[in-house]
């Protein structure tokens, strides 16, 4: 098995190097590319340093068969079909193929056989909130179909990448010293602030965060009809992101009975203990895998409605251990 990780000195790069080290994949030879800023780094895995190599359209896919990419939109779209003419399966961490009819987008969980059907040679890893969010959907959707779905979510600095989180500890930093805080990767302040304001704003006077949770939810699930409406925020939060998630059943679901759904789950973790304060949070599910869910209650307002707090990683499980997950799907389940 030959891998290759597409911006190795990325966020996302970097943590597929520690997830795929964690996994223990099983790789024979990993190569690292990037841009040609990184090219000439070097990187250990496994106890040995490997040279980013610059992307470059050539015959360096040759003999690798699957390619982590996570290099951004113009970059997966730019180098497509030079990382898959040879036959690599490039598992894209960006939003280029995302609603591709021809390209399956995959959280292993919910909907993993999907994985198997690349006419492009191309999978795609869905949006961070959307991620953790159909985790923990799929079980309650099992129980009773879910019609609708309200979702307010507190999404850490990692989800804008490295710098992003370097800006929001400067920030910090600086305003402790009494200085102007540095504002460059987000639209205002975030230290001691939110921003309910993540990517462009689309003329639905959503964003185009929110409508990825919309549209990738109904493309992941197979549920055409189930409509998402959300409210993404930015919090100043290092790392992991929260949702507070509201759902409507066609028929009342207990939350004995989500209670029970959500344990049984793969990969989701229950933490929902109120009276003794337990619930989860960035502070403790930062670095984990699993999704976690908690404060799981009946709706007030919605008599077929349930409401519940998931948080999970976002470099992890949003972008990294999702795309690495895939490729074990598809190893164990080779068809």
């Amino acid at each position: 098995m030959n891998v290759a990780i597409v911006g190795a000195s990325g966020a996302v790069g970097q943590e597929f190097l520690r997830v795929l080290e964690e996994q223990n994949f099983p790789i024979d030879e990993l190569t690292l590319f990037g841009s040609k800023r990184s090219a000439g780094r070097s990187y250990t895995f496994r106890g040995k340093e490997i040279t980013v190599k610059e992307l470059q359209h050539n015959d360096d896919f040759k003999g690798i068969d699957i390619a982590f990419t996570s290099a951004g939109a113009g970059t997966s779209k730019e180098f497509a079909d030079t990382i898959t003419k040879h036959g690599t399966i490039m598992i894209d961490n960006s939003s280029a193929f995302r609603m591709d009819n021809d390209v399956p987008l995959v959280v292993p969980e919910v909907n993993g056989d999907d994985a198997f059907n690349t006419p492009r040679n191309i999978i795609a890893n869905p949006n961070c909130t959307t991620i953790q969010m159909v985790v923990a959907l799929k079980p309650i959707n099992e129980i009773s179909k879910i019609k609708r779905v309200h979702v307010a979510t507190y999404q850490a600095a990692s989800g804008a990448g490295a710098q992003a989180m370097n800006e929001l500890k400067q920030q910090y930093a600086e305003i402790a010293e009494g200085k102007e805080p540095t504002v460059e990767k987000f639209a205002y302040q975030l230290a001691y602030n939110v921003i309910p304001h993540i990517d462009v704003f689309q003329d639905n006077g959503y964003t185009k965060e929110e409508m990825k949770m919309f549209y990738e939810t109904r493309k992941i699930m197979h549920e055409p009809e189930i409509c998402v409406s959300a409210m993404c925020v930015r919090v100043p939060v290092i790392r992991a992101h929260s949702e507070a998630i509201w759902v409507e059943t066609e028929r009342p679901i207990s939350v004995e009975e989500a209670r029970e759904a959500f344990s049984k789950a793969q990969g989701l973790v229950v933490i929902d203990n109120p009276d003794e304060k337990q619930y989860p949070m960035p502070l403790f599910t930062s670095g984990k895998d699993p999704v976690f869910v908690g404060r799981i209650r009946k709706d007030l307002a919605n008599d077929n409605g349930l409401s519940f707090w998931v948080v999970g990683d976002q470099i992890k499980k949003g972008a990294a251990l999702n795309a690495v997950q895939i490729a074990q799907y598809m190893l164990a389940h080779k068809k």
